[in-house]
């Protein structure tokens, strides 16, 4: 009966999509809820503007984007405002934004991030199956690999930020214990296809950084030893391309750039770690160091 109504629920959500700004929530109206704090003690009024607010993170207002939706869902999810059934529904939204067309490049990001949202809310208290949670591991690991909008942030429109954003659901996913070892592997694998970038793309927007989060929670748990952690770094360095053109190619350089920030990234907080659990990737890290030109 569950999975029945989350299907009736998909169904319908698919066949009447909501507005953002809308003509029961204008901008102004909006922007009020934000500086109310979100505030909004109707539980029914809630959920449809939560679905209001799906819509706005598809916006190209950055403030209704990421003012007004992000930190609107993500204030009622942590507070623990939705029941199952509406946790469900808004994932089947936050899915379609997803595999939606996205010219503007805002919506797929966004709801990104809003779906690390959601596998926070199941990682502090369970409450999706077991294949429903891999559904989301095999979600999540797709969608870092077929991020190809590599767009930070820009004053007029704020930000996109798909790797970063990729990056916060897989770690919400490498956290949750009912994540098995087998899909934490995978999930590193598909941090892995975004460190060098493409089409001589350099990070400046902290992507290294965001990237490396994931991989040290898997570190954490133990699902690699020094050896592997070597093997797994060694096709990073060799992907730099030909040795030959070292500091004399700007893809070369560009691909440097970014295999060394992640690099030193995760060296630094595997160094500073009190327990013993990054060692055996501190040592591979730094392994791998030694071997770049």
């Amino acid at each position: 009966m569950r999975n029945l109504l989350f299907v009736l629920l998909l169904l319908s959500s698919a066949g009447v999509r909501a507005e953002c700004p809308s003509e029961l929530w204008p901008r102004e109206a909006l922007l009020q809820l934000k500086a109310q704090a979100f505030a909004l003690p109707d539980e029914d009024r809630r959920f449809e503007t939560a679905e209001v607010l799906v819509a706005c993170l598809a916006s190209p207002d950055p403030l209704l984007r990421d003012g007004v939706a992000y930190g609107g869902l993500s204030t009622w999810f942590r507070e623990k405002k939705f029941s199952e059934t509406q946790l469900r529904a808004l994932q089947g939204e936050l899915n379609l934004l997803l595999a939606a067309e996205d010219a503007e490049g805002f919506a797929r990001p966004f709801a990104a991030l809003m779906l690390s949202e959601l596998a926070r809310t199941d990682r502090l208290n369970p409450w999706m199956t077991a294949d429903e949670r891999l559904a989301m591991v095999n979600q999540a690991i797709a969608y870092m690999k077929s991020v190809s909008d590599y767009r930070g942030f820009d004053a007029q429109n704020g930000w996109r930020h798909g790797v970063a954003h990729a990056s916060d659901w897989l770690l919400q996913l490498t956290v949750n214990t009912l994540v098995d070892a087998p899909q934490v592997l995978a999930m590193t694998d598909a941090v892995a296809a975004q460190v060098l970038a493409d089409n001589r793309h350099a990070y400046i927007f902290g992507e290294p950084g965001r990237l490396a989060r994931p991989i040290l929670f898997a570190a954490r748990r133990g699902v690699r030893t020094e050896a592997e952690w070597q093997a797994w770094l060694k096709p990073l360095a060799a992907g730099m391309a030909d040795p030959a053109k070292a500091y004399q190619d700007a893809e070369w350089l560009v691909k440097r750039h970014n295999l060394v920030a992640f690099l030193q990234v995760l060296y630094l907080e595997a160094d500073i770690s009190e327990g013993e659990d990054l060692q055996p990737l501190k040592a591979a890290v730094l392994a791998t160091l030694k071997t770049l030109p």
